[in-house]
């Protein structure tokens, strides 16, 4: 019996609603969508492509910042043809299998990017406190190993989760209420006994947020434990510089994450609208705002879009 409910589940298909009560207007709706897209592309794959170019950005900060723009859009990129598909009236359906692989990217990409602002909130430690052995400690070897592991951390974690998706019966509704599928989305459907995944999600979300966030936090405290020990106050100002980009980039992910994860499993009976927007801002903000913050924080960064953007003459000039 459960052999043929999870062939019946993996060849089942569901239903996207884009924004309920406002189907008049998903045409009009899809162009500030379009536009966030199209910034958060063009933006990361600036950053990608400033640091590839530049060898003199070939140091650990810029290495984790190119990781941070992968995730970022490895958070976005899955979702954008479901988005438009609804939004432009071609389909509203969705295979089983197509909306469990676009669950796995979202919520791996979405832990990954949190482990690697863990990894950033660590390579400031080391740039501020241990400065003479920053190149020693932070070898583009122990990067790509950082990297690699946050990834697999983060597949291996959410893969019991959605494969337990396959077992459970959706005899009710398959109509989801969002634009992309989301995993707490999809389990309010099933006809079944669903605690372990509410369990698991929740422990899952305590403890590898709760351990990226914890270290990023103690990392501060030793950063601003150091800091406070500078001399100069121009010496302290510099070095808080060198860190608010990373804490911008903590808050835009953590916020609407964390109201998501709050909206979903704590407010099931608020407005839907609330719960789509939400999820929107979850995915869309940290890649749209990320590079716009490195790019006004970040002189090497700054520097780059102006070569990018001015005649070598004028970039020259304005910097």
């Amino acid at each position: 019996m459960a052999t043929s409910n999870s062939s019946n589940t993996l060849s089942s298909t569901f239903y996207l609603t884009g924004i309920p009560g406002y189907e008049g207007f998903h045409h009009w709706i899809s162009i500030p969508f379009c536009l966030l897209y199209l910034a958060g592309i063009m933006g990361n794959c600036t950053i990608l492509y400033i640091i590839w170019t530049d060898p003199r950005l070939h140091e650990p900060m810029y290495y984790f910042l190119a990781m941070l723009s992968v995730t970022d859009m490895g958070m976005s990129l899955p979702t954008m043809i479901s988005l438009f598909r609804v939004l432009w009236s071609i389909s509203r359906e969705i295979q089983f299998n197509i909306c469990v692989l676009q669950m796995f990217f979202i919520h791996t990409f979405s832990f990954t990017e949190s482990s690697v602002l863990l990894a950033m909130a660590l390579d400031r430690y080391v740039a501020i406190c241990h400065p003479l052995r920053y190149a020693i400690i932070l070898t583009p070897k122990l990067i790509a190993k950082i990297g690699i592991a946050a990834l697999l951390r983060s597949a291996i974690a959410i893969t019991p989760l959605l494969a337990r998706l396959a077992f459970f019966p959706f005899c009710h509704s398959h109509i989801l209420s969002h634009s992309y599928c989301l995993h707490q989305d999809m389990i309010r459907l099933a006809c079944a006994d669903t605690k372990f995944n509410v369990i698991y999600g929740l422990v899952l979300i305590t403890v590898l947020w709760g351990m990226d966030s914890l270290g990023i936090f103690t990392s501060y405290v030793f950063i601003l434990h150091s800091v406070l020990r500078i001399a100069s106050r121009e010496g302290r100002i510099k070095a808080f510089n060198t860190c608010a980009s990373h804490i911008c980039a903590v808050l835009i992910l953590y916020v609407p994450m964390m109201g998501l994860s709050v909206v979903h499993r704590f407010a099931k009976h608020s407005s839907l609208l609330i719960h789509i927007f939400m999820a929107h801002i979850y995915l869309l903000v940290p890649p749209v705002l990320n590079p716009i913050i490195y790019s006004v924080k970040t002189k090497q960064i700054r520097q780059g879009v102006l070569h990018l953007l001015l005649p070598c003459k004028i970039s020259s000039a304005v910097m």
